[in-house]
């Protein structure tokens, strides 16, 4: 027997089929998977280091960037607000943080600020040059670089509101964290699709490190009683202990990014070493600025070049002030300023760090102030290597 269907039932089945497909793929399929691409344009930048590594001055030269916002370590307000805590417990929590940050959802921050939530409850708010600009504040105008004194005096009443208005205005938004320590709490937020997340990972000599922290090392009691997890540990001990776990979180990340990356880390993950930056500023911030996304500008070039070839004087009261200096003189001065024997102690502690990153050891006073030696070794070519899929590990070897 033959049936007759009219045009419009047949019409009206094909949507019926259509909607169904619709509902089951969105009943069963996940809603995120590590191929989906972010829903909107803004790029999500995390700086990674660790303390006195230079991250203040890679810092600011995204932060006078006119496409992007900039804060300066907001986790610091979850590390201060927490009551003798310890990383391991706080990662995820930090995690929540930046992402939250990331869509400039500045709610977040509730449970880390004071009643009065004022900008200037902000960690180091005045560093950031958008909250100095409008719709923050009338005083800077977007294209020009800020001035972080007039700033502190002029802009510390806006409120939160307005900073997260202005989060939503710009292309970039970088957030500078040193408190991660592995990657691993922080897949998450690559394989979400409002996000755009790239690392960059920024790494400094460890000897030079240490000379630094030497100059305002009360100013890291409390992180480093939380980098130990709160142990019990003779004063004399702490220092050495906790560049240990700079160096391990270092290689963690690195070999992590480097050598068995899961497949959404791929092009999202690039490291940087301060010496580099130091010998070739320019050059290297071009090729940052490549990778996120960002153009470099006359005026850029200008300031880049004014901030690091300054004088070699600066004072030690305010660890995080960003003065002129000579940037490649800065990062060799440990090797005239810190002791041998303490030397020894940091690459006994750091030896695997050193040698994976590029850094030469010095087996003598003599061989530590010799400035001509190059302790620097040249760096590889930036490259991924990937896990082998299941296919290639049952594959026979090929013959050379």
């Amino acid at each position: 027997m033959h049936y007759r269907v009219k045009p419009s039932t047949m019409l009206m089945l094909l949507i019926l089929s259509a909607v169904t497909v619709v509902v089951f793929r969105g009943l069963y399929l996940p809603v995120w998977s590590c191929t989906s691409q972010p829903t909107n344009q803004k790029v999500h930048v995390l700086l990674l280091s660790s303390w006195r590594s230079g991250s203040s001055f890679l810092g600011q030269a995204f932060n006078q960037h006119p496409n992007v916002f900039y804060l300066m370590e907001p986790g610091w307000h979850l590390w201060t607000t927490m009551q003798k805590p310890g990383m391991r417990s706080m990662k995820m929590a930090l995690r929540d943080l930046m992402r939250n940050l990331f869509l400039c959802d500045f709610s977040v921050m509730d449970s880390y600020l004071p009643d009065q939530r004022n900008i200037s409850s902000l960690f180091m708010w005045s560093h950031s040059r958008a909250l100095c600009s409008p719709p923050v504040c009338s005083l800077t105008p977007r294209d020009q670089f800020s001035n972080q004194t007039l700033c502190d005096k002029k802009c510390d009443s806006r409120g939160l509101e307005k900073v997260q208005e202005a989060c939503t205005t710009y292309s970039h938004v970088v957030l500078k964290e040193v408190r991660f320590f592995e990657l691993e709490s922080l897949y998450p937020l690559f394989q979400d699709p409002s996000l755009d997340l790239r690392i960059i990972h920024l790494i400094r000599d460890p000897r030079a490190v240490e000379r630094s922290r030497e100059e305002s090392i009360n100013s890291f009691l409390k992180d480093s009683a939380i980098v130990l997890e709160q142990k019990s540990i003779p004063r004399a001990e702490i220092e050495l202990l906790v560049m240990q776990e700079i160096c391990r979180s270092h290689t963690r990340i690195f070999e992590r990014a480097m050598q068995k990356p899961p497949p959404f880390l791929k092009g999202r993950y690039k490291m940087v070493r301060y010496e580099d930056l130091a010998r070739n500023p320019l050059e290297e911030l071009t090729a940052l600025y490549d990778f996120i996304g960002l153009e470099m500008t006359p005026k850029l070039e200008e300031w880049i070049y004014r901030v690091t070839h300054g004088k070699d004087r600066r004072s030690v009261k305010d660890a995080f002030t960003i003065t002129s200096r000579n940037a490649m003189s800065m990062s060799e001065a440990w090797r005239t300023k810190l002791s041998h024997s303490k030397v020894k102690r940091i690459q006994q502690v750091c030896r695997g760090a050193m040698s994976l990153i590029g850094y030469r050891t010095v087996d003598s006073d003599a061989e530590q102030k010799r400035l001509d030696i190059d302790l620097l070794v040249p760096r590889e070519p930036y490259q991924f290597s990937w896990l082998p899929s299941k296919a290639e590990e049952t594959e026979e070897p090929k013959k050379n």
